[in-house]
């Protein structure tokens, strides 16, 4: 098994954030874990947070959102449809925030589950947002460490899976 490292590229005056990374997984697996509720709650977001799904319907049109509860009690919530859910290769679906002062910051994004040699994938994340302002308020939230402790937690799931 490899350490594998998150790629955030965030170019500056674009309307985009790419995430990539690499897990010693096969790739139908990792993409279970990305549509499979109970696999899905065992990784997504940071440790310190509480994940509860509200709806989770990863089909063509199916919603999903999700309620993240932090130490001190705090809940913030999040939201959107899915567009394309093709197994094992693509999801496309959109992201929203719900706790921004007005509404339709909403970003569409498109993951792509690449087959690697020796069992391995390759995930590659496209995030497009409305504006520039919205991309960078995303960056300032603190998304790269939510998405590496994420990442790292769903690398953990999949050792697991993989050995069982």
């Amino acid at each position: 098994m490899t350490a594998n490292k998150t790629t955030v590229i965030a170019e500056p005056g674009r309307q985009e954030i790419q995430i990539v990374r690499e897990f010693d997984a096969p790739r139908e697996l990792v993409f279970r874990a990305f549509t499979d509720p109970e696999l899905y709650v065992q990784w997504l977001g940071p440790r310190q947070v509480n994940l509860t799904l509200e709806s989770f319907e990863p089909e063509p049109n199916g919603k999903w959102r999700y309620l993240n509860t932090d130490e001190n009690g705090g809940v913030y919530a999040f939201h959107g449809v899915y567009h394309e859910v093709l197994a094992p290769e693509l999801i496309i679906n959109t992201f929203e925030f719900e706790g921004l002062p007005e509404k339709g910051h909403v970003c569409l994004e498109t993951l792509r589950f690449e087959d690697l040699p020796d069992n391995r994938t390759r995930l590659t994340s496209q995030s497009v947002f409305q504006s520039v302002t919205d991309r960078d308020g995303m960056l300032q939230s603190g998304m790269e460490d939510g998405t590496q402790d994420s990442y790292e937690r769903l690398d953990d799931l999949l050792k697991r899976l993989v050995t069982q």
